[in-house]
């Protein structure tokens, strides 16, 4: 319980990291200070949401976590307005993840091109859009340079380099179809996007997937690093990285930097490693290891499972985490990782997972407050009525 106290963050604590997640959005906006700010409210160059005129077929490309998807979109608008996907999802080898930026890119033209041909459509040059969730610096709707992998990708020659230039170059190395690149935008606009299609009244983008992050219509006025006063324009906060300059130091545990520690990109994305699905299981085992160490569990005996990076993969802390779950079933999933366990181990995991979990949620809430009544305040309205649009394995699989 003591060890577990510091999962247990106060409504105090929790008002703290709202009120420096507004601080280090407002350092993010403006000009002076933009180059050292960490949470980098990059622009988008998306003006406005969908107002349902928007007609015509569309091919999509979603790269952002450890599958890739392609999609045809086909959107009718008029009276019924209709919207039809078709979609495949493609495996990305953690070899391509971690390869050169040339295997990554025509990994991705190949897997276009079997799509292409799934829905025997490769003659037609229809328009592109790609969502592509890394941090990327814009100069346009269709120009976007990627700051910094995040995530376990890795890919050689592409920090620094425009992604729409990097995919066109790979679909003329390949010759056989043209496509018109015409979007690059982040996972938190399309999932903005997508549900302002429905509801005008979103106008926030959240994901809790493999990374976290969010997005939301700041006015132009705020934005200092695009010029123009008029209008609104879309930001997207990279917010994972909120905290690496140490302002959440006061909160992170020896096992939130331990699983920093041995990540691919130590130091950066503090925020999003407490919240996001690619870290929970992580952060669980290393308490759990601790837990062994100090003879709570397991009957003090680490077994090699344990000792195995990334084996507690968000899945299990959802199954473990579900209340319709008995004890036994989680014995049994504790079982299955090669962790023989007791009736007393089971519900000291359970509650490993469920302090975790917990904390991922508030810090994530108070996030997400820091933008709507950054949004309410620009406004100037006692009182904002506004959609958050939300997606990302975590949040659509995690039973709370």
């Amino acid at each position: 319980d003591e060890t577990l106290a510091e999962f247990k963050l106060t409504h105090e604590q929790l008002l703290q990291v709202k009120k420096r997640m507004r601080a280090e959005m407002e350092a993010g906006l403006k000009k002076k200070t933009h180059d050292t700010a960490k949470v980098k409210m990059l622009p988008t160059f998306v003006r406005s949401t969908p107002d349902g005129t928007e007609n015509g077929d569309f091919l999509a490309l979603d790269l952002g976590g450890t599958n890739f998807r392609v999609l045809l979109v086909k959107i009718r608008s008029g009276k019924r307005r209709t919207v039809e996907m078709h979609n495949k999802i493609y495996a990305i080898p953690i070899e391509v993840m971690q390869g050169t930026g040339e295997e990554l890119f025509d990994h991705i033209v190949t897997c276009i091109s079997d799509f292409l041909d799934y829905m025997g459509i490769k003659g037609a040059r229809l328009p592109l859009g790609f969502t592509f969730s890394f941090p990327c610096k814009q100069t346009s709707l269709d120009a976007g340079i990627l700051l910094n992998w995040t995530k376990g990708f890795k890919a050689t020659d592409c920090e620094g380099e425009d992604v729409v230039y990097l995919l066109r170059e790979g679909i003329k190395r390949r010759e056989e179809f043209d496509l018109d690149v015409v979007a690059v935008v982040n996972d938190t606009v399309g999932t903005m996007m997508t549900c302002a299609y429905e509801d005008p009244n979103c106008e926030i983008g959240l994901i809790v997937g493999t990374g976290s992050n969010a997005c939301y219509m700041e006015e132009m006025r705020n934005i200092e690093m695009v010029d123009g006063e008029q209008g609104r324009m879309c930001v997207n906060t990279e917010w994972g990285a909120f905290g690496d300059n140490g302002c959440l130091d006061d909160i992170r545990t020896i096992y939130d930097k331990a699983v920093d520690d041995f990540s691919l990109n130590a130091g950066k994305q503090r925020y999003e490693k407490m919240i996001s699905g690619m870290y929970l299981g992580e952060i669980v085992r290393n308490i759990l290891i601790d837990f062994t160490k100090r003879g709570f569990l397991f009957r003090g005996q680490i077994s090699e499972t344990l000792k195995t990076r990334h084996i507690f993969e968000t899945k299990f802390l959802s199954q473990i985490e579900s209340d319709r779950l008995a004890l036994l079933q989680v014995r049994t999933i504790l079982q299955q990782l090669g962790l023989n366990s007791t009736c007393d181990d089971s519900i000291i995991v359970k509650t490993v997972c469920g302090a975790v979990s917990r904390r991922a949620a508030q810090l994530c809430g108070a996030g997400m407050a820091a933008i709507v009544d950054k949004i309410r305040e620009n406004r100037g309205l006692e009182h904002l009525e506004i959609t958050v649009g939300v997606d990302g394995t975590l949040y659509k699989l995690h039973p709370q």
